[in-house]
């Protein structure tokens, strides 16, 4: 069907040419006495048929770039086309206005070349930046519609339409599903295309341990989007100018004023560093541990030595360690301590305690 149209069109075109064409060529070679071909009807055939003719050798050539167009038209993403197109109109609008400025000139050169050269320059111009600007349009039109008067507050569904942006340690992890599956995560999840190609990557690993966890985290995703009332969103876009994953993370945030959720205790301080939101499910798993005071008493087992001299390590069943001092003789006994001190920050908590035994023979 399509070689049939690319025909159709050949012949269309060959036949206008002709109208035009071949009467000056009849009078370049001298024969424009002939009646018979120099009639409008007959040069229409005769650049058909020439057409026709070139069809046998071009139409292949013509199939085959029209056919490598629509695939890369489907397989682009509707935003990176939608945004093109914007830019390659406006573009096509400024060069017609700088030519219709220039027809006023009355130069031949100027007014033949000119129109051309402004044609393709400012049409390129255009979609370039039409493309690679897509992400802070797309941002400022969200802003204009999901922004209110000045000093009204946003409402409950606003606040609940945030986006959630996923990072691949975190969804690695596998405690964002839960997390989702219990509501305390409002809002949009957003899985960018870079997270997953990364994902796939760890997935197709050599490394029988990456392979597993590539795996899971995958798992994760089909668990969030299939089984949760929760709304995913897959962001196509990317930032080929950046190579590190984080911070193509760290300007996605940015751009669409979104929230990075993760468990990397690096990226977290850099999003920090650079003002964007992020929520880090160590710091939530953190919170909701059992509160645990100096003074307070646990029974618990030492299971190895600590770093420092005559220490001894332990953990509650949360995983939260405990370093016990004097605690290298109680290895593999179980003990009350007395809880001495509480470290806690970004990357876990750790408790400082004493052998309540060694307390009372004090």
């Amino acid at each position: 069907m399509l070689r049939r149209i690319i025909q159709a069109c050949f012949l269309i075109i060959g036949g206008t040419l002709g109208i035009f064409l071949i009467p000056d060529l009849l009078l370049l070679i001298g024969t424009e006495d002939i009646v018979l071909i120099n009639n409008p009807y007959v040069s229409a055939v005769l650049g058909a048929l020439i057409f026709y003719f070139i069809t046998f050798w071009a139409v292949d050539y013509v199939t085959n770039f029209i056919k490598w167009a629509e695939e890369s038209l489907i397989k682009a993403p509707i935003t990176d086309v939608i945004f093109g197109s914007i830019g390659l109109f406006f573009g096509l609008l400024v060069a017609f206005l700088i030519g219709f400025a220039l027809n006023a000139i009355q130069v031949p050169i100027v007014n033949t070349v000119a129109p051309t050269l402004l044609t393709l320059l400012f049409g390129y111009l255009g979609f370039q930046v039409g493309f690679k600007k897509r992400d802070e349009l797309l941002n400022l039109f969200s802003n204009k519609i999901g922004k209110k008067k000045s000093g009204e507050e946003e409402s409950e569904e606003e606040r609940a339409g945030d986006l959630k942006i996923l990072d691949t340690s975190v969804i690695i992890d596998g405690r964002i599903a839960d997390i989702c599956q219990t509501g305390f995560l409002e809002g949009t999840m957003v899985i960018p295309q870079f997270v997953l190609e990364e994902l796939q990557h760890i997935a197709d690993s050599s490394d029988v341990l990456k392979r597993n966890r590539g795996r899971r985290g995958l798992d994760i995703l089909n668990r969030i989007q299939k089984e949760l009332a929760i709304k995913v969103e897959i962001y196509e876009g990317d930032f080929e100018e950046i190579q590190e994953v984080d911070s193509k993370l760290v300007k996605l945030a940015k751009i669409t004023s979104g929230v990075v959720v993760t468990n990397d205790f690096n990226l977290n301080k850099v999003c920090e560093l650079q003002g964007v939101a992020v929520l880090n499910i160590n710091d939530l798993a953190n919170a909701v541990k059992p509160v645990v005071l100096p003074g307070e008493e646990l029974n618990i087992q030492v299971i190895k030595d600590g770093k420092e001299h005559n220490q001894g390590i332990a953990y509650l069943d949360d995983g939260t360690m405990i370093v016990v001092e004097e605690g290298r003789d109680y290895i593999g006994k179980r003990i009350d301590v007395l809880v001495t001190s509480v470290l806690q920050t970004s990357a876990g908590r750790m408790i400082f305690a004493k052998p309540k035994l060694l307390e009372k023979a004090l």
